[in-house]
């Protein structure tokens, strides 16, 4: 259908074209009810007759006919009671949205083309949840699909972008169809020429000062000049381009479903799983973690993505962090690769005391609780296999009271069990590759004459270690606070 030069004698030729589209793409059902976007040009008038037509003759359906008049021409009044009077001759329901766009402009700053599209679309969802509705249907056609193509090749699109628009998207839970995308524009004006359906021209059309004016009126002329058949091939690129971008969207979100981790907010993959998928996949998944992260895409430029798609592969340095924009971060430590929106844990500066009489202590700067309880040996023994890296055990006769929980120090060293002399916690930490942004969430556990006697989860020290002579044991577990449990 897209490319014929002549415009279509037969209102039947262009419903079975239509038919075709909404059958292979689902866009519509029996009974469904859909809101027909109608702006008074050619486009939309044949739109709304052939979707009339459909709704008697092939499949039933309610429609209702929607106009905005967005108060940019003194013509806007009579465009809209134009498209009142259509919708009054079809029986069809007929809904105003009238706004002042140029005095949106002056309050949001978005440009006319950017400020219109916005309200129009607020009001077109809108309208269709008052209605129930299922869809809106909009009348962009070949035409249209071949500037927007060209538009984004010209812009430096991706695969996605140069899929072009969609036949069908979802929008706060209604579809977004778009039944011409096959028909060019010629075979709908003719369409309306010969049904003498009245339509307006828009003459802000032929200002090239609007970006899709000038491809249209400027760009695609030129590139005609060398292939007549330039907006076939962007029609083709576009079809092409849709269907293997849907093929590589569901394999991008498989991926991430086997290789992401997700907690609090953050996401998490292992470096090596993500450099075991094929290029076109890392970038695809990155792009979708960025997405579950913000519904803003303006921040998800082809540079950023490729700088933490090679900043992940590489080698060296295994420690890196990247601003994506937006308040988003990406962090590698050493394999693991971590995209938040919540600013790392800092460096605070703590210390607690903890003893028989005051056993358990609250570490708010972490949100985690310190606990000591002193247990007879055999106690003991019939539960040491409950205990985690997050406890540790001590002789209770040994160790020098009271305790003292404090946050790390430059310099920290700890005597650690296995090793002559001592080793620096910070030394430990890289050893172990503990990220950098965890380290402030560790705490020190010191003995009361300084040793550091346990660092949890990561090291214990040689000190009043349990043996053969220990009569009591004193056990220390560190958990995360409670919700609420803060005050």
């Amino acid at each position: 259908m897209a490319g014929k030069e002549a415009p279509m004698e037969h209102r039947k030729e262009l419903v079975e074209s239509v038919m075709e589209a909404a059958a292979e793409y689902e866009l519509w059902a029996p009974h469904d009810t859909i809101v027909v976007a109608v702006s008074g040009g050619p486009d939309s008038v044949a739109l709304l007759r052939v979707l009339h037509d459909i709704s008697l003759t092939r499949m039933p359906l309610s429609l209702i006919c929607a106009h905005v008049n967005h108060g940019f021409r003194a013509e806007s009044a009579e465009e809209a009671e134009l498209v009142r009077a259509l919708a009054a001759s079809l029986r069809i329901p007929f809904e105003l949205g009238e706004f002042d766009i140029p005095s949106i402009i002056k309050e949001s700053g978005l440009g006319p083309e950017g400020a219109a599209r916005e309200k129009r679309y607020q009001f077109l969802i809108a309208t269709a949840h008052r209605y129930h509705a299922r869809s809106v249907a909009l009348a962009h056609h070949a035409d249209d699909q071949a500037e927007t193509v060209l538009m984004r090749l010209l812009r430096g699109s991706g695969p996605s972008g140069l899929a072009g628009m969609r036949w069908k998207r979802t929008e706060k839970k209604v579809e977004l169809i778009r039944p011409f995308l096959r028909i060019n524009k010629t075979a709908l004006v003719g369409f309306c020429r010969e049904e003498g359906l009245a339509y307006a021209e828009d003459a802000t059309n032929l200002l090239t000062k609007y970006k899709r004016n000038a491809v249209r009126l400027e760009v695609l002329p030129m590139l005609e000049q060398h292939n007549p058949r330039v907006r076939q091939s962007l029609l083709q690129l576009a079809e092409i381009a849709s269907a293997e971008d849907e093929y590589m969207e569901a394999n991008a979100a498989k991926c991430f479903d086997e290789l992401v981790f997700t907690e609090h907010g953050k996401y998490t993959l292992k470096r090596a799983d993500f450099a075991a998928i094929p290029s076109a996949l890392q970038r695809r998944l990155i792009k979708l973690i960025l997405n579950y992260l913000s519904a803003d895409s303006s921040f998800m430029d082809y540079p950023k993505i490729e700088a933490v798609r090679r900043g992940t592969l590489q080698e060296y340095p295994t420690v890196w962090t990247l601003d994506m924009g937006g308040g988003y971060v990406c962090v590698r430590q050493y394999d693991t690769i971590v995209f938040s929106s919540k600013p790392l844990i800092r460096q605070v500066s703590y210390t607690y005391r903890l003893s028989l009489t005051h056993p358990r202590i609250k570490l708010r700067e972490i949100g985690k609780v310190m606990t000591m309880k002193m247990l007879a040996r055999e106690v003991f023994s019939a539960q040491e296999e409950d205990y985690g890296k997050n406890s540790a055990w001590f002789d209770g006769g040994d160790l020098v009271l009271p305790l003292t929980i404090r946050s790390r120090l430059p310099g920290d060293t700890i005597r650690v069990m296995g090793l002559n002399g001592s080793k620096k916690v910070k030394d430990i930490y890289i050893d172990d590759k503990i990220p950098s942004s965890e380290r402030p969430a560790i705490p020190l556990v010191c003995d009361a004459l300084g040793n550091i006697v346990w660092i949890p989860g990561v090291r214990r020290s040689m000190h009043a270690a349990v043996g053969r002579h220990t009569v009591s044991v004193l056990l220390l577990s560190l958990e995360d606070m409670e919700q609420g449990e803060e005050s």
